[in-house]
């Protein structure tokens, strides 16, 4: 069925409140799941409203949560995200870095007893079109094995960075550090589809074509070895600057039972005038021009821009499959 942007936030936000979560988290959340549609990642998109909704009514989020702030230094601050859904924690921790960065060059901010954060280039563009550079770090639930391993210890733990270019879209890098992100395994099991060899192991540690079973398994860290070993840097620097659970002590996403995890992410927001107040703008525009000398290149980020264009104005089909569990939620929530 096609929906346009409002819809979706409308049956998402439904979707959520009908799970006991509050009108602002409900509404905030909706728009970042809305969003990451147009975007055309619907692994991070509408599929998420019944994982969260199922968590909500299983106490592993807090429903009316409260977002605290505690200074650290000059430059930086502790976000706690008091164990509820991760995107208004997120939103007012996007316009904190901001706002330090101003002031001082820099922004750092780390965010505590947080959730599934959605699409981690979101925030990170938000702070590239404000005119600063911006990364964002974040770990989940363990999913993947350290080099050598056959045991889950690391999240698929995202890394987003976003860099500001005059008069245009931001340059956009958003990745997790499996081969895929895990929620393609989530929207093939929900249309009831295969995934390619390559994306994830059985618990037993085999190849496995059937996302059930990677959703019980293991992902594949992206890159081998180098993928596992990235993700031990962002586990190490979410986990020890903001004082979150390790990957291995949440329970899984996936799973609507188990703790609240209580996972963390970490901000850094930069003001990019260091050298001079042109300087890094005119960096960027003599590397862009390099890069456009090369016709086969497309600029990170640049997909999602023109299907989010696209999407607002034709809307975006969603499964017929993901709207019917919604909407059952929904019926079972107002019904029970």
């Amino acid at each position: 069925m096609n929906l346009s942007y409002r819809e979706m936030v409308e049956l998402a936000s439904t979707g959520l409140r009908s799970a006991g979560v509050s009108q602002k988290a409900a509404s905030e959340t909706a728009q970042f799941l809305a969003l990451a549609e147009l975007d055309g990642l619907a692994s991070h998109g509408l599929a998420r409203v019944s994982q969260y909704a199922g968590h909500a009514k299983q106490g592993r989020i807090e429903l009316t949560s409260k977002i605290t702030v505690r200074s650290f230094k000059a430059s930086c601050a502790l976000v706690d995200a008091g164990d509820g859904l991760a995107f208004p924690a997120l939103r007012a921790a996007t316009d904190l870095s901001v706002n330090l960065a101003s002031k001082t060059g820099i922004g750092l901010v780390a965010v505590t007893n947080s959730h599934h954060f959605g699409v981690a280039g979101h925030f990170a563009e938000a702070a590239a079109r404000a005119g600063y550079i911006s990364l964002l770090l974040g770990n989940t639930p363990a999913a993947m094995p350290m080099v050598g391993g056959s045991k889950a210890i690391f999240g698929t733990n995202p890394l987003a960075a976003a860099f500001p270019i005059t008069n245009a879209d931001p340059l956009v890098i958003d990745m997790s550090l499996s081969a895929v992100a895990r929620g393609k395994l989530l929207v093939a099991a929900k249309k009831g589809e295969s995934i390619p060899e390559g994306w994830a192991l059985t618990s037993e540690g085999k190849p496995t074509r059937n996302p059930q079973e990677g959703l019980k398994g293991l992902m594949v860290p992206m890159g081998g070895d180098k993928g596992a070993l990235l993700a031990l840097i962002i586990e190490l620097l979410v986990v020890g600057l903001s004082g979150s659970r390790f990957s291995y002590e949440a329970d899984s996403f996936f799973d609507a039972k188990g703790n609240r995890p209580r996972i963390g992410q970490l901000l850094i927001t930069i003001d990019p005038g260091l050298a001079g107040s042109k300087i890094f703008a005119n960096k960027m525009q003599g590397f862009l021009k390099t890069l456009s000398s090369d016709a086969g290149i497309r600029l990170p980020g640049q997909r999602r821009f023109k299907l989010r264009k696209v999407g607002i104005k034709e809307g975006v089909n969603i499964p017929d499959v993901v709207i019917q569990e919604i909407q059952a939620g929904i019926r079972q929530s107002w019904n029970g």
